[in-house]
């Protein structure tokens, strides 16, 4: 039980890479707080899930573009379950659209939810990590922060920031004995790709160079691994896990 006795905030946890996580997180002795913004009945159906593990986990509602909802949040995490001490930011939205259709609006949504978003929910968290001098934090990022993504602009910025952001912490927070890595997943088999035509997913299928789409329980190891003392001596890190994906241009 790796991470019994823990508490961990998952955003965005109530479906895809979220919702494996905190099962994975929860299977190996978590307490979990997952994180939905819009889906209630979704992120108490995972809560249930958990407790049919045996496990403690509440859902919890906020708009991580909202400072005060994320510290609000925080807030009712701490009170009934305890400081966290797994962060996992995952929440996040694709908003494609082609660069000649780009609004200043669209922009400014999709970084507000993909790197102001997780910003918040990082700087609402590390207080606690820091006053017990323990936390470990797995920032989501994607390959489209490593690869030209044409009708991915802003989300593509946003996510390349993650990783800055994931950098840019690990030297202060180390020395509170708090580690903090990011994960750039690939094509994964998630409700997202719903959005998408079947024929933009056989493409994406077919150009991963291992065949097939990513499940949300690999990315789910993936970030398992970053948060436990397997990974000990990795922090400021992004680790890819895109099926070979990297590869395309």
């Amino acid at each position: 039980m790796k991470f019994k006795g823990k508490t961990a905030l998952i955003t965005g946890g109530s479906r895809g890479i979220g919702k494996a996580t905190a099962l994975k997180l929860a299977g190996e002795g978590a307490t979990v707080a997952v994180h939905y913004s819009r889906a209630m009945d979704k992120a108490e159906a995972v809560c249930e899930q958990i407790r049919n593990m045996g496990q403690r986990a509440i859902p919890v509602q906020a708009d991580i573009a909202d400072r005060d909802a994320v510290n609000r949040m925080v807030a009712t995490v701490k009170e009934e379950l305890g400081t966290i001490d797994l962060l996992v930011n995952n929440a996040g939205d694709v908003g494609d659209t082609t660069f000649d259709e780009l609004t200043p609006e669209h922009w400014d949504r999709i970084v507000a939810i993909n790197l102001t978003g997780p910003f918040n929910v990082l700087w609402a968290v590390k207080p606690g990590m820091i006053e017990q001098q323990f936390g470990r934090i797995v920032n989501v990022s994607s390959i489209a922060a490593l690869a030209v993504r044409p009708n991915q602009l802003p989300y593509a910025a946003a996510k390349a920031g993650v990783i800055s952001l994931t950098k840019s912490c690990c030297g202060p927070l180390a020395q509170h004995n708090i580690r903090i890595n990011s994960v750039a997943p690939g094509a994964i088999a998630t409700d997202m790709l719903g959005e998408v035509s079947s024929e933009m997913v056989e493409q994406l299928r077919s150009t991963t160079p291992l065949g097939r789409l990513g499940e949300p329980e690999e990315m789910a190891d993936v970030i398992a691994f970053l948060l436990s003392e397997e990974s000990s001596y990795m922090t400021g890190a992004t680790v890819i896990a895109s099926g070979g994906r990297i590869l395309i241009p």
